[in-house]
Protein backbone atom coordinates (compact mmCIF):
# COMPACT_ATOMS: atom_id res chain seq x y z
CA UNK A 1 0.00 0.00 0.00
CA UNK A 2 1.14 3.31 -0.62
CA UNK A 3 1.74 5.92 1.69
CA UNK A 4 -0.86 8.02 0.56
CA UNK A 5 -3.39 5.44 -0.22
CA UNK A 6 -5.15 6.77 3.37
CA UNK A 7 -5.65 10.31 2.79
CA UNK A 8 -8.50 12.28 1.88
CA UNK A 9 -9.13 14.57 -1.31
CA UNK A 10 -9.44 18.33 -0.05
CA UNK A 11 -13.04 18.16 -1.24
CA UNK A 12 -13.76 14.77 0.72
CA UNK A 13 -12.53 16.28 3.59
CA UNK A 14 -14.44 19.22 3.82
CA UNK A 15 -17.06 16.93 3.41
CA UNK A 16 -16.26 15.29 6.83
CA UNK A 17 -15.42 18.66 8.67
CA UNK A 18 -19.27 19.36 7.56
CA UNK A 19 -20.72 16.16 8.70
CA UNK A 20 -19.44 16.98 11.88
CA UNK A 21 -20.17 20.18 12.09
CA UNK A 22 -23.96 19.54 11.55
CA UNK A 23 -24.12 16.74 14.09
CA UNK A 24 -22.53 18.84 16.42
CA UNK A 25 -24.62 21.59 16.03
CA UNK A 26 -27.56 19.26 15.98
CA UNK A 27 -26.49 18.05 19.55
CA UNK A 28 -26.42 21.47 21.06
CA UNK A 29 -29.05 23.80 19.37
CA UNK A 30 -31.70 23.10 21.63
CA UNK A 31 -29.42 23.72 24.99
CA UNK A 32 -26.83 26.60 23.69
CA UNK A 33 -28.55 29.53 22.05
CA UNK A 34 -29.38 32.83 22.60
CA UNK A 35 -31.13 36.44 21.19
CA UNK A 36 -29.32 39.08 19.40
CA UNK A 37 -30.42 42.13 18.05
CA UNK A 38 -30.05 42.25 14.34
CA UNK A 39 -27.55 44.95 14.72
CA UNK A 40 -24.92 41.98 16.26
CA UNK A 41 -25.77 38.85 13.85
CA UNK A 42 -22.56 39.09 11.36
CA UNK A 43 -20.60 35.85 11.45
CA UNK A 44 -23.56 34.50 14.06
CA UNK A 45 -24.97 30.94 13.25
CA UNK A 46 -29.18 31.53 12.69
CA UNK A 47 -30.84 28.93 14.83
CA UNK A 48 -34.26 29.20 13.45
CA UNK A 49 -35.81 28.94 10.51
CA UNK A 50 -36.72 32.57 9.39
CA UNK A 51 -40.32 32.84 7.09
CA UNK A 52 -41.66 35.59 5.44
CA UNK A 53 -44.95 36.42 6.68
CA UNK A 54 -45.74 39.09 4.50
CA UNK A 55 -44.98 40.60 0.99
CA UNK A 56 -41.79 43.01 0.50
CA UNK A 57 -42.35 45.26 -0.56
CA UNK A 58 -45.89 45.58 0.39
CA UNK A 59 -46.53 47.70 -2.60
CA UNK A 60 -45.38 48.52 -5.70
CA UNK A 61 -42.78 51.46 -5.66
CA UNK A 62 -40.92 53.77 -7.75
CA UNK A 63 -37.29 53.38 -8.22
CA UNK A 64 -36.53 57.04 -9.96
CA UNK A 65 -37.55 60.04 -9.50
CA UNK A 66 -40.38 60.95 -12.37
CA UNK A 67 -43.98 59.98 -13.30
CA UNK A 68 -46.23 57.30 -12.85
CA UNK A 69 -49.16 56.06 -15.04
CA UNK A 70 -50.51 53.44 -16.60
CA UNK A 71 -48.58 51.80 -19.58
CA UNK A 72 -51.89 50.99 -20.77
CA UNK A 73 -53.55 54.65 -21.64
CA UNK A 74 -53.11 56.58 -24.54
CA UNK A 75 -51.13 59.64 -24.57
CA UNK A 76 -50.53 62.17 -24.20
CA UNK A 77 -51.54 62.25 -20.27
CA UNK A 78 -53.22 64.86 -18.07
CA UNK A 79 -50.72 65.50 -15.17
CA UNK A 80 -52.11 65.60 -11.77
CA UNK A 81 -51.78 68.61 -9.92
CA UNK A 82 -50.13 66.62 -6.64
CA UNK A 83 -46.97 64.76 -5.30
CA UNK A 84 -46.19 61.09 -4.35
CA UNK A 85 -43.30 61.30 -1.58
CA UNK A 86 -42.42 57.68 0.35
CA UNK A 87 -44.42 58.71 3.50
CA UNK A 88 -47.58 59.40 1.09
CA UNK A 89 -50.89 57.65 0.94
CA UNK A 90 -50.99 58.05 -2.88
CA UNK A 91 -54.46 58.94 -4.71
CA UNK A 92 -56.59 57.31 -6.91
CA UNK A 93 -55.05 57.78 -10.59
CA UNK A 94 -57.84 57.62 -13.22
CA UNK A 95 -57.47 56.70 -16.94
CA UNK A 96 -55.18 58.91 -19.29
CA UNK A 97 -53.38 60.71 -16.19
CA UNK A 98 -50.23 60.64 -14.55
CA UNK A 99 -48.51 62.08 -11.12
CA UNK A 100 -45.06 62.99 -10.29
CA UNK A 101 -43.83 60.53 -7.95
CA UNK A 102 -40.28 60.25 -6.18
CA UNK A 103 -37.74 57.54 -5.67
CA UNK A 104 -39.27 55.01 -3.10
CA UNK A 105 -42.91 56.38 -2.98
CA UNK A 106 -45.72 53.86 -3.45
CA UNK A 107 -47.52 53.89 -6.95
CA UNK A 108 -51.41 55.08 -7.09
CA UNK A 109 -53.78 52.29 -8.19
CA UNK A 110 -53.63 51.68 -11.75
CA UNK A 111 -50.13 52.79 -12.05
CA UNK A 112 -47.68 50.35 -13.14
CA UNK A 113 -44.79 52.51 -14.78
CA UNK A 114 -42.25 55.40 -14.36
CA UNK A 115 -40.94 57.26 -16.74
CA UNK A 116 -37.10 59.56 -15.66
CA UNK A 117 -37.55 62.89 -14.99
CA UNK A 118 -35.27 63.77 -17.46
CA UNK A 119 -36.89 61.61 -19.69
CA UNK A 120 -40.10 63.50 -19.79
CA UNK A 121 -41.40 66.47 -22.04
CA UNK A 122 -44.33 68.37 -20.01
CA UNK A 123 -46.23 70.89 -21.47
CA UNK A 124 -49.02 72.65 -20.64
CA UNK A 125 -49.53 69.95 -17.86
CA UNK A 126 -49.67 67.43 -20.56
CA UNK A 127 -47.49 64.47 -20.43
CA UNK A 128 -45.89 63.27 -23.78
CA UNK A 129 -46.35 59.69 -23.14
CA UNK A 130 -42.85 57.79 -23.53
CA UNK A 131 -42.97 54.26 -25.19
CA UNK A 132 -42.61 51.96 -22.15
CA UNK A 133 -43.08 48.25 -20.93
CA UNK A 134 -45.55 48.02 -17.66
CA UNK A 135 -42.93 47.77 -14.75
CA UNK A 136 -40.14 50.02 -15.86
CA UNK A 137 -38.34 51.84 -13.00
CA UNK A 138 -41.08 49.87 -10.48
CA UNK A 139 -39.94 47.71 -7.84
CA UNK A 140 -43.12 45.56 -7.56
CA UNK A 141 -45.03 44.20 -4.72
CA UNK A 142 -43.73 40.70 -3.57
CA UNK A 143 -40.85 41.01 -5.82
CA UNK A 144 -38.18 40.77 -2.67
CA UNK A 145 -39.63 38.52 -0.86
CA UNK A 146 -43.76 36.76 -1.32
CA UNK A 147 -45.10 35.73 1.88
CA UNK A 148 -44.22 32.10 2.71
CA UNK A 149 -40.75 31.90 1.70
CA UNK A 150 -37.73 30.74 3.46
CA UNK A 151 -35.37 33.34 4.18
CA UNK A 152 -32.89 31.22 6.50
CA UNK A 153 -32.80 28.21 7.86
CA UNK A 154 -31.56 27.12 10.52
CA UNK A 155 -27.66 26.42 10.56
CA UNK A 156 -26.62 29.40 8.23
CA UNK A 157 -24.08 32.29 8.52
CA UNK A 158 -24.95 35.29 9.11
CA UNK A 159 -23.07 38.32 7.94
CA UNK A 160 -23.44 42.24 8.25
CA UNK A 161 -25.83 41.74 4.54
CA UNK A 162 -28.32 39.91 6.58
CA UNK A 163 -29.12 42.74 8.67
CA UNK A 164 -30.91 44.38 5.80
CA UNK A 165 -33.11 41.79 4.89
CA UNK A 166 -33.97 40.41 8.65
CA UNK A 167 -34.95 44.32 9.54
CA UNK A 168 -37.07 44.28 6.01
CA UNK A 169 -39.19 41.49 7.12
CA UNK A 170 -39.67 42.80 10.39
CA UNK A 171 -36.91 41.13 12.96
CA UNK A 172 -35.80 43.21 15.59
CA UNK A 173 -33.72 39.81 16.68
CA UNK A 174 -33.33 36.59 16.01
CA UNK A 175 -32.31 33.40 17.79
CA UNK A 176 -28.42 32.06 17.17
CA UNK A 177 -26.49 29.29 18.17
CA UNK A 178 -24.05 30.56 20.94
CA UNK A 179 -20.20 30.96 19.14
CA UNK A 180 -17.93 28.00 19.96
CA UNK A 181 -15.65 28.38 22.82
CA UNK A 182 -12.31 27.28 21.49
CA UNK A 183 -9.15 25.97 23.25
CA UNK A 184 -5.63 26.89 21.01
CA UNK A 185 -3.12 24.71 22.52
CA UNK A 186 0.58 24.21 21.05
CA UNK A 187 2.65 21.00 21.53
CA UNK A 188 6.10 20.84 21.67
CA UNK A 189 8.68 20.83 24.28
CA UNK A 190 10.65 23.05 22.36
CA UNK A 191 8.08 25.52 22.60
CA UNK A 192 7.26 24.72 25.78
CA UNK A 193 10.80 25.22 27.23
CA UNK A 194 10.63 28.52 25.68
CA UNK A 195 13.32 27.16 22.65
CA UNK A 196 11.19 28.34 19.53
CA UNK A 197 8.71 30.88 19.06
CA UNK A 198 5.09 29.68 19.37
CA UNK A 199 4.16 31.41 15.71
CA UNK A 200 0.95 29.13 15.27
CA UNK A 201 -1.09 29.97 18.07
CA UNK A 202 -2.08 33.75 17.48
CA UNK A 203 -2.56 33.31 14.14
CA UNK A 204 -5.21 30.36 14.94
CA UNK A 205 -6.96 32.46 17.62
CA UNK A 206 -7.23 35.42 14.92
CA UNK A 207 -8.90 32.69 12.58
CA UNK A 208 -11.37 31.56 15.13
CA UNK A 209 -12.31 34.94 16.18
CA UNK A 210 -12.73 36.08 12.41
CA UNK A 211 -14.68 32.78 11.80
CA UNK A 212 -17.73 34.00 14.93
CA UNK A 213 -15.93 31.82 17.67
CA UNK A 214 -14.32 32.48 21.07
CA UNK A 215 -10.93 31.31 20.80
CA UNK A 216 -8.35 30.97 24.63
CA UNK A 217 -4.72 30.37 24.07
CA UNK A 218 -4.39 27.74 26.45
CA UNK A 219 -0.35 27.80 26.39
CA UNK A 220 1.87 24.93 25.22
CA UNK A 221 2.17 21.11 26.58
CA UNK A 222 5.27 19.44 26.06
CA UNK A 223 6.37 16.41 23.63
CA UNK A 224 5.14 14.00 26.61
CA UNK A 225 2.74 11.02 25.68
CA UNK A 226 0.78 11.34 29.18
CA UNK A 227 1.05 15.31 29.26
CA UNK A 228 -0.65 15.56 25.62
CA UNK A 229 -3.61 13.56 26.89
CA UNK A 230 -4.77 14.88 29.79
CA UNK A 231 -4.03 18.62 28.44
CA UNK A 232 -6.42 17.91 25.63
CA UNK A 233 -8.92 15.84 28.05
CA UNK A 234 -9.20 18.77 30.76
CA UNK A 235 -9.54 21.79 27.67
CA UNK A 236 -12.02 18.91 25.96
CA UNK A 237 -13.89 19.17 29.29
CA UNK A 238 -13.98 22.51 29.51
CA UNK A 239 -14.98 23.66 25.40
CA UNK A 240 -16.23 22.77 22.91
CA UNK A 241 -13.51 22.75 20.51
CA UNK A 242 -9.97 21.77 21.09
CA UNK A 243 -7.10 23.00 18.30
CA UNK A 244 -4.07 21.76 18.50
CA UNK A 245 -0.77 22.60 16.44
CA UNK A 246 2.44 20.15 16.20
CA UNK A 247 2.76 16.61 16.37
CA UNK A 248 1.00 15.63 13.91
CA UNK A 249 2.68 13.61 11.57
CA UNK A 250 4.17 10.08 12.69
CA UNK A 251 7.51 11.06 14.32
CA UNK A 252 8.54 9.40 17.77
CA UNK A 253 6.76 12.39 19.76
CA UNK A 254 4.37 13.39 17.90
CA UNK A 255 1.53 11.77 20.21
CA UNK A 256 -1.77 14.19 19.39
CA UNK A 257 -3.02 11.72 17.05
CA UNK A 258 -2.64 9.19 19.87
CA UNK A 259 -4.15 11.27 22.17
CA UNK A 260 -7.42 12.12 20.32
CA UNK A 261 -7.86 8.20 19.24
CA UNK A 262 -7.90 7.38 23.38
CA UNK A 263 -10.14 10.38 23.68
CA UNK A 264 -12.48 10.03 20.96
CA UNK A 265 -12.76 8.99 17.39
CA UNK A 266 -10.42 10.20 14.74
CA UNK A 267 -12.78 11.61 11.89
CA UNK A 268 -9.85 11.67 9.33
CA UNK A 269 -6.21 12.24 9.58
CA UNK A 270 -3.80 13.54 7.15
CA UNK A 271 -5.12 15.30 3.55
CA UNK A 272 -3.76 15.69 -0.20
CA UNK A 273 -3.10 19.41 -0.08
CA UNK A 274 0.71 20.77 0.25
CA UNK A 275 1.32 22.52 2.21
CA UNK A 276 -0.49 21.17 5.61
CA UNK A 277 -0.87 17.68 4.90
CA UNK A 278 -0.98 15.85 8.31
CA UNK A 279 -4.25 17.97 9.70
CA UNK A 280 -7.27 15.95 11.64
CA UNK A 281 -10.23 16.03 12.96
CA UNK A 282 -11.71 14.17 15.75
CA UNK A 283 -15.23 13.50 17.67
CA UNK A 284 -14.65 13.70 21.47
CA UNK A 285 -18.28 12.58 22.45
CA UNK A 286 -17.52 11.93 25.91
CA UNK A 287 -16.64 15.52 26.21
CA UNK A 288 -18.97 16.88 23.81
CA UNK A 289 -16.38 18.64 21.78
CA UNK A 290 -14.70 18.71 18.79
CA UNK A 291 -10.77 18.65 18.33
CA UNK A 292 -8.78 19.73 15.07
CA UNK A 293 -5.02 18.87 15.51
CA UNK A 294 -3.25 21.05 12.67
CA UNK A 295 0.95 20.77 11.45
CA UNK A 296 2.90 22.78 13.40
CA UNK A 297 4.64 24.64 10.26
CA UNK A 298 3.64 27.61 10.40
CA UNK A 299 2.09 28.40 7.01
CA UNK A 300 1.00 24.83 6.41
CA UNK A 301 -0.95 25.59 9.45
CA UNK A 302 -2.55 28.30 7.77
CA UNK A 303 -3.12 26.12 4.69
CA UNK A 304 -5.13 23.73 6.28
CA UNK A 305 -6.63 25.20 9.04
CA UNK A 306 -8.81 27.63 6.56
CA UNK A 307 -9.09 25.08 3.72
CA UNK A 308 -9.84 22.18 5.51
CA UNK A 309 -10.92 23.43 9.32
CA UNK A 310 -12.66 26.29 8.49
CA UNK A 311 -16.08 24.99 7.31
CA UNK A 312 -15.80 23.05 10.79
CA UNK A 313 -16.55 26.69 12.21
CA UNK A 314 -18.23 28.56 9.34
CA UNK A 315 -20.29 26.05 7.84
CA UNK A 316 -19.28 27.61 3.78
CA UNK A 317 -17.17 25.00 1.79
CA UNK A 318 -15.83 26.85 -0.47
CA UNK A 319 -14.28 30.22 -0.40
CA UNK A 320 -14.64 32.45 -3.61
CA UNK A 321 -11.98 33.28 -5.56
CA UNK A 322 -10.66 36.00 -8.36
CA UNK A 323 -9.67 35.22 -11.72
CA UNK A 324 -6.14 36.48 -12.42
CA UNK A 325 -3.14 35.72 -14.78
CA UNK A 326 0.01 33.87 -13.18
CA UNK A 327 3.61 35.33 -13.77
CA UNK A 328 5.72 32.29 -13.92
CA UNK A 329 6.19 28.76 -15.11
CA UNK A 330 5.59 26.56 -11.89
CA UNK A 331 5.62 22.42 -12.28
CA UNK A 332 4.76 20.37 -8.95
CA UNK A 333 5.65 17.84 -7.39
CA UNK A 334 4.22 14.36 -6.40
CA UNK A 335 0.85 13.53 -8.46
CA UNK A 336 -2.06 12.83 -6.45
CA UNK A 337 -2.01 16.68 -4.05
CA UNK A 338 -3.79 19.98 -4.37
CA UNK A 339 -0.93 22.14 -3.87
CA UNK A 340 -1.45 25.78 -2.78
CA UNK A 341 0.86 28.10 -4.01
CA UNK A 342 1.13 31.21 -2.24
CA UNK A 343 0.71 34.48 -4.52
CA UNK A 344 1.35 38.02 -4.40
CA UNK A 345 -0.98 39.98 -6.60
CA UNK A 346 -0.40 43.26 -8.44
CA UNK A 347 -3.52 44.44 -10.85
CA UNK A 348 -4.20 41.36 -13.07
CA UNK A 349 -1.12 39.45 -12.40
CA UNK A 350 -0.22 36.59 -9.77
CA UNK A 351 3.08 36.51 -8.84
CA UNK A 352 3.67 33.26 -7.32
CA UNK A 353 5.58 34.39 -3.33
CA UNK A 354 8.40 32.04 -3.12
CA UNK A 355 10.00 31.84 -7.00
CA UNK A 356 13.19 32.94 -7.60
CA UNK A 357 11.54 35.95 -8.87
CA UNK A 358 9.49 36.79 -6.22
CA UNK A 359 10.97 38.87 -3.03
CA UNK A 360 10.76 35.02 -1.36
CA UNK A 361 13.38 33.67 -3.70
CA UNK A 362 12.58 29.14 -2.29
CA UNK A 363 12.35 27.46 -5.48
CA UNK A 364 12.90 27.98 -9.77
CA UNK A 365 10.77 25.41 -11.13
CA UNK A 366 9.54 23.08 -8.99
CA UNK A 367 7.06 24.36 -6.05
CA UNK A 368 8.37 23.52 -3.02
CA UNK A 369 5.88 23.41 -0.49
CA UNK A 370 8.17 21.93 2.41
CA UNK A 371 10.38 24.96 2.61
CA UNK A 372 7.30 27.61 2.16
CA UNK A 373 5.60 25.49 5.02
CA UNK A 374 8.14 26.76 7.23
CA UNK A 375 8.74 30.75 5.89
CA UNK A 376 7.68 33.29 7.79
CA UNK A 377 7.84 35.84 4.88
CA UNK A 378 5.04 33.52 2.78
CA UNK A 379 2.70 35.57 5.33
CA UNK A 380 2.83 38.31 2.87
CA UNK A 381 0.58 36.16 0.37
CA UNK A 382 -2.20 37.93 -0.81
CA UNK A 383 -3.92 34.38 -1.52
CA UNK A 384 -3.80 31.03 -2.90
CA UNK A 385 -3.94 29.22 -6.42
CA UNK A 386 -4.99 25.67 -5.61
CA UNK A 387 -3.92 23.38 -8.53
CA UNK A 388 -3.17 19.69 -9.05
CA UNK A 389 -0.83 20.30 -12.11
CA UNK A 390 1.73 22.80 -13.31
CA UNK A 391 1.52 26.16 -14.23
CA UNK A 392 2.68 28.22 -16.96
CA UNK A 393 3.63 31.84 -17.01
CA UNK A 394 0.19 33.57 -18.94
CA UNK A 395 -2.41 31.08 -17.38
CA UNK A 396 -5.62 32.19 -15.93
CA UNK A 397 -5.85 31.39 -12.65
CA UNK A 398 -8.53 31.15 -9.82
CA UNK A 399 -6.87 33.22 -6.73
CA UNK A 400 -8.33 32.10 -3.17
CA UNK A 401 -7.48 35.47 -1.38
CA UNK A 402 -6.70 35.19 2.33
CA UNK A 403 -9.04 37.68 2.77
CA UNK A 404 -12.06 35.35 1.60
CA UNK A 405 -10.49 32.43 3.85
CA UNK A 406 -10.60 34.88 7.15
Amino acid sequence: MSDHDDLLWLEDAIDHALACRDSFLEDRAQTQTETVAVDRVAGRVIAEDVVAEADQPAADHATMDGYAFAAEDEGPLEVVDADIYPETEPPTLEAGRAIEIATGAPLPKRADTVVKREDTSVVDDRLEKPDLDAGTYVYERGSNVAAGDRLYAAGDRLSALDAILLRDVGREEVAVAEPFSVAVLATGTEIHEGRHTDLDSPMLCNLVRGWGHEPTYEGSVPDEDDRVEDRIADLAEANDVVVTTGGTSVGKKDYVLDALASLGEVTFHRVRIRPGKPIAIARLPAYDALAVAVPGKPIGAYVSTTLVARPLFTGEASPPSLERTFTQDVGLGPSGFTYAIPVTLDGDDATPLGHASSPLSVYEETFDPSVLSSSTRAAAADGFVLTTEGLAAGERVDVVPTTALE
